[in-house]
């Protein structure tokens, strides 16, 4: 297939944001034209003058929509897309410059109708930024890409860096109105429906994520909210490991508890736990700053993910509560 790539990205009230994507995209090294289309949902502070800047060196498209949440938006943005093949991005990366190259090789050695790629931290990303990217990407932690060749072709990509064939979008209609989740979401129809999915190591984004802890609580609390809706709704996929936040995070209740009776080994655990993560982070880092922070980092995605996936399964699992019903604020409504 002669692939003709369009970049979809959303964009809500983040106008610098939007440069500095847009900067990186005319860095690109690729020997083909690409389509850009940016679609605005429903901003107050939109990025119109920030696309006027770009019209001579971009194929862009700018569209205003009511506000829809992400979903809707890439979905209205691929229906007026010109290319056969889209590339799914937040607004909130920044590409190498050979990252279209990278995709194009991928697909090229091993196509896939939906694929997913890493997200890493850049170098003129806040202290906080890089300490978050360690937390949800490394091994030691529930978060990153389970790299090694079993995750390569068979993985859920993630919407902050995914491709969607033309053919895989018009069969499932794209994205649900579910937020966070619709990612994993689509990928899990994806499959049922005979698609490939898989990972493109090298087709790397930098990823800004949330910029303090407050935003980074509320964006895993909703992960753990919403995971337990999409075991519900698609039977089978449940794993063990998306329990391990909740299990860590009672465990260290119960071993904070213990200490009252002079048991102070299980806490002991968890010092040690951090200890290796400190290390880990400063070494990769270079930094005992951004260290320490990838510890907080840890501590607050294991907290709020854990405890949104420990009070949603009581409410999918006991309570058998619609889920629009429980939790209204994670589903967005038709604009």
């Amino acid at each position: 297939m002669n692939r003709e790539y369009s970049f979809i990205v959303p964009v809500y009230n983040r106008p610098q944001e939007t440069t500095e994507l847009l900067q990186s995209m005319t860095a690109l090294n690729f020997n083909r034209n690409f389509e850009v289309v940016i679609i605005e949902d429903g901003s107050s502070h939109t990025s119109k003058e920030v696309i006027k800047e770009f019209e001579d060196k971009l194929h862009i498209s700018y569209y205003f929509k009511d506000n829809s949440g992400p979903g809707k938006s890439r979905n209205y943005g691929m229906q007026r897309a010109k290319g056969n093949y889209f590339l799914i991005l937040d607004s909130d990366v920044i590409l190498p410059e050979d990252y279209l190259a990278q995709v194009d090789e991928g697909l090229e050695n091993n196509y896939c109708d939906c694929f997913g790629g890493p997200d890493g931290a850049h170098k003129t990303f806040s202290n906080i930024q890089k300490a978050i990217d360690f937390s949800m990407t490394s091994f030691l932690t529930t978060g990153g890409i389970r790299g090694g060749k079993k995750a390569v072709n068979k993985f859920q990509p993630r919407s902050f860096n995914m491709g969607l064939s033309k053919e895989a979008f018009e069969v499932t209609g794209g994205f649900g109105s579910i937020h966070p989740g619709e990612d994993p979401d689509l990928s899990l129809r994806l499959e049922k429906l005979g698609f490939k999915t898989c990972l493109i190591p090298k087709a790397v984004v930098f990823h800004k994520r949330r910029i303090d802890w407050e935003k980074f609580y509320n964006q895993v609390h909703k992960f753990g909210l919403t995971r337990p809706i999409l075991n519900r709704w698609h039977k089978g996929s449940s794993k063990i490991t998306y329990w391990f936040p909740s299990i860590f995070i009672t465990g260290f209740v119960i071993s904070a508890m213990a200490t009252r009776l002079d048991i102070w080994w299980m806490l002991g655990l968890y010092v040690l736990y951090f200890l290796i993560l400190f290390l880990a982070a400063s070494i990769k880092t270079k930094s005992l700053r951004i260290g320490l922070l990838a510890v907080i980092a840890t501590i607050i995605q294991f907290f709020g993910y854990g405890y949104g996936f420990i009070k949603s399964s009581y409410t999918m699992l006991i309570r058998k509560t619609d889920p629009e019903e429980a939790y209204p604020g994670l589903f967005f409504k038709d604009a």
